[in-house]
């Protein structure tokens, strides 16, 4: 299953933009499939939910990876802010594939569109 995320990426890895843009544009695709869950929210577990979820995790794992390679050329502090981040997006992921909450959902969301901010140099 990782290896097929890791397949996906590196398919679109070849385009055009900066590994940043590209980030950018993944995380925005992930907080776009997790807000079209909340905006058809139903309380219940549907596979659009899962996808969404299992997408977004998928996601971090591989920005996860880079971050912790030992040939990362980002700043330690940098690297070690994006590890910490992506633990708490794995623990949130497992919580809400239990237990579906509404408002975890909108974090994530908002995490991901502030990260992909901050990829693209906007406040």
């Amino acid at each position: 299953m990782m290896q097929s995320a890791a397949q996906a990426y590196s398919k679109v890895a070849t385009q055009t933009c900066s590994p940043r843009e590209l980030e950018a544009d993944l995380l925005l695709r992930a907080a776009a499939q997790l807000q079209s869950v909340v905006d058809k929210w139903d309380g219940n577990k549907s596979d659009a939910y899962h996808s969404a979820l299992t997408y977004n995790r998928k996601l971090w794992v591989i920005l996860f990876s880079a971050v912790t390679s030992p040939d990362n050329p980002l700043p330690a502090g940098t690297r070690e802010n994006v590890a910490n981040l992506a633990l708490f997006i794995f623990n949130e992921t497992i919580e809400l594939t239990a237990t579906p909450d509404r408002d975890k959902v909108i974090a994530l969301v908002h995490f991901n569109r502030q990260v992909a901010a901050g990829l693209l140099g906007q406040p």
